[in-house]
């Protein structure tokens, strides 16, 4: 879509300094470890000082062009300063900044926005309630809504989750690296296996027809003796982030839903980060005939990267009075208005269904340099969230994650910028603006082209000798 070059501040990486980090760079990542907390840590593996950004491109302090398929760890998703969305903010900062949650035109015009682009069947089910400024928030505010509903304790989360920091939120992720030293978490969560269709022992024929993981889930509710009392919710994303950009198999969620309800389940989906057209429908829920009781939602609503958080949940599961669950920052005026903008950018560009269009043409390149390479085990994904495996041998599917750190390494030499995760550290994750245009595409697989080539050199021969 040639209207959308002007939304971005190159269409290719430039690397103009002789060496990565740049001079002026190094002072800052300098001071930074100086004087910043050592918690810091995407500057470790993507080492730059930012000075600005526009679209998918980012520009470093020594004037270097990155093409960012990182996307503020899927929150840009229209784009670094989206100049249509920064409108609608300026006005905003003009007028009013933070009310609490005293009613107004700006927030009011949101909560109408966010329930018409549900399917028109279920919006008058629905409303909204605005959290803290992170996703982590949200969470939280979803297991505490479920827990006062059923007057439940317990929440099912599942294996390769992640949910967020926070107490709660934490305490749903799966990834016990996040948990090492820490013990007092919020009680009564049991994990259970996510559908993972490239790792899973047996494909749904071969299982005949019982999808994977429905079984051991259906067990887990039904079955007097599995040691797990039934929970207030299951909490799960529809299509995993951090864990591989994972999409379950047609059917999976909807069998989910169907088994929690029976019991008197409710169910969560954490849309987070596969949510705001980041799969090209609005929620990825809508890609499937799975209905969630409640949703949460953060990260790309505030279109350019302003902090919003909160629930759609249906009207029905209501059990909450007022001041029940507050926060001094929910539903900050600013980032209301940046999402209000963000929708209205996304309506008028129809950016959901270029979403849809720019994400096959990417995944379709993806999957060539699948053909001529032995490590990339699946690539796979929806929209503009989309996973590379690597393993070390195809038909053993073993991880391998040496691989891909050195090839992040590469690639960012070369100007690409993106994201690393899965159950084993072994995916390449591409959550790039939702904006990006084919040219962007097209000169970042050429830069993973020579980096993966590059990257091979060391491991071919041993490998095939």
């Amino acid at each position: 879509m040639d209207s959308l070059k002007k939304y971005h501040l190159s269409e290719e990486a430039k690397i103009v300094t002789s060496s990565l980090p740049g001079e002026k760079s190094k002072a800052l990542l300098k001071l930074q470890e100086e004087i910043e907390s050592s918690i810091v840590s995407y500057p470790r593996s993507m080492p730059i000082a930012i000075k600005r950004a526009k679209g998918s491109i980012i520009e470093d302090v020594d004037g270097n062009y990155f093409i960012d398929f990182f996307g503020g760890a899927g929150v840009l998703n229209v784009g670094h300063g989206n100049e249509y969305v920064l409108k609608y903010v300026k006005e905003q900062q003009s007028d009013l900044i933070h009310v609490l949650d005293f009613p107004t035109e700006n927030k009011l015009n949101l909560i109408e926005k966010i329930i018409g682009h549900l399917p028109e069947e279920i919006q008058k089910d629905y409303k909204v309630s605005f959290g803290g400024p992170t996703g982590s928030d949200a969470v939280e505010a979803a297991i505490k809504l479920a827990k006062i509903k059923t007057g439940r304790d317990g929440v099912i989360a599942f294996t390769g989750g992640y949910h967020g920091m926070t107490s709660g939120a934490l305490a749903v992720t799966s990834d016990t690296f996040f948990r090492n030293h820490i013990t007092s978490l919020m009680p009564n969560v049991h994990f259970v296996p996510y559908n993972y269709p490239y790792r899973d022992k047996s494909t749904t024929k071969e299982n005949k027809n019982n999808i994977s993981g429905i079984e051991y889930f259906k067990n887990i509710l039904n079955n007097g003796h599995s040691g797990i009392i039934k929970p207030a919710a299951i909490l799960i994303e529809p299509i995993q982030g951090e864990g591989g950009n994972i999409v379950p198999e047609d059917g999976y969620l909807e069998e989910l839903v169907r088994i929690a309800h029976e019991n008197d389940v409710l169910v969560i989906f954490d849309e987070i980060q596969c949510g705001f057209f980041r799969t090209g429908s609005f929620l990825e829920f809508m890609n499937t005939k799975a209905i969630p009781d409640i949703i949460t939602f953060s990260k790309g609503f505030g279109g350019i990267g302003f902090p919003i958080s909160g629930l759609i949940y249906k009207k029905e599961i209501e059990a909450w009075g007022a001041s029940a669950h507050i926060g001094t920052f929910r539903g900050n005026q600013v980032s209301i208005a940046a999402a209000r903008g963000a929708f209205d950018f996304i309506d008028e560009y129809n950016i959901g269904d270029y979403t849809k269009y720019i994400g096959i043409y990417l995944m379709d390149n993806l999957k060539q340099l699948q053909l001529d390479n032995p490590f990339i085990g699946e690539v796979r994904g929806r929209g503009m969230m989309i996973g590379i495996e690597f393993v070390k041998n195809k038909s053993t599917k073993e991880p391998f994650p040496e691989f891909v750190k050195k090839l992040r390494t590469e690639c960012f030499q070369r100007g690409l910028l993106f994201e690393v995760g899965g159950h084993y550290n072994n995916v390449l994750r591409l959550v790039p603006p939702l904006i990006t245009t084919k040219k962007i595409v097209d000169n970042a697989i050429v830069i993973m082209k020579k980096a993966i080539a590059v990257c091979q050199e060391g491991y071919l021969e041993p490998t095939f000798n």
